[in-house]
């Protein structure tokens, strides 16, 4: 163990439901026609008194929408709560948000970016200008969802990056299912490094069988970030946490309950 500096709490927001009819987009020639739903959260951190989000989850309005609504590569999302009840319950209002970053922008991981205009917005150069460049579309990326980020005040970043200079919280450079896809590392004061998987897989089957999504920008960086998870996990000693992995999802406490 090192000595790393910690943060102190990790709060796992609901961030709605997606649902598919063929699981094999995530898992090509595997579950072939099969449906599937999977978890979406947002992750709320508590650092030395200050609040960081990583990604934002489905966009609140679909709680007005009980059947949901298909909003890219054939997925149905849904909400039954909000992201910014979920906050109030907690305490925290988007304004006390400092610090927000995204794993990549896909519809289920931006939603709500809108509510935090005055958070600092770190950012992979390579995902900025996919979000921003000539077709946003090509990556499955809904602009209208991100657009009030050009507002923020920016920090553009090229690979890992160390949120606080304090090893707290490391934003890992996992590129593949985006141009510039992120997971993120945080260490917590009871239960250690905990890695938050972002899109590098859709679940822990298919991290442990290096499947890659038919939609995935770049399938052999794909695989490389999957090793590169892979190598961390073991020399820091951490724990996985896969976003959409379901049954994991089911398994951990949600706010207005936390990790420490």
């Amino acid at each position: 163990m090192t000595n790393d500096a910690t943060i102190e709490k990790l709060y796992i927001l609901d961030g709605g439901i997606a649902k598919v009819d063929d699981a094999s987009i995530y898992s090509p020639g595997v579950d072939v026609g099969k449906p599937m739903t999977l978890s979406c959260n947002a992750y709320l951190i508590r650092h030395q008194g200050k609040w960081m989000l990583w990604d934002t989850g489905t966009q609140d309005d679909l709680i007005d929408e009980p059947e949901g609504r298909v909003i890219a590569h054939g997925i149905r999302g849904t909400v039954t709560k909000t992201l910014a009840s979920q906050l109030e319950e907690i305490g925290v209002y988007p304004d006390d948000v400092g610090i927000l970053a995204l794993s990549h922008a896909h519809y289920d991981h931006v939603g709500n970016c809108r509510l935090f205009v005055d958070a600092e917005w770190i950012v992979q150069r390579a995902e900025y200008d996919a979000m921003f460049g000539e077709d946003p579309a090509e990556y499955g990326f809904r602009p209208e969802l991100y657009e009030s980020l050009r507002a923020n005040k920016r920090t553009l970043i090229d690979g890992d990056h160390d949120v606080f200079g304090d090893s707290a919280v490391r934003i890992i450079f996992t590129p593949g299912h985006t141009p510039g896809h992120c997971s993120l590392l945080i260490n917590l004061p009871e239960k250690g490094k905990v890695l938050l998987s972002g899109d590098v897989a859709h679940n822990r089957r298919n991290f442990q069988c290096r499947c890659v999504p038919s939609f995935n920008a770049n399938k052999l960086l794909s695989v490389a970030s999957m090793n590169k998870v892979d190598e961390l996990l073991e020399s820091e000693g951490a724990t996985l946490i896969v976003n959409h992995d379901i049954a994991q999802n089911e398994s951990l406490p949600h706010a207005p309950r936390w990790i420490a």
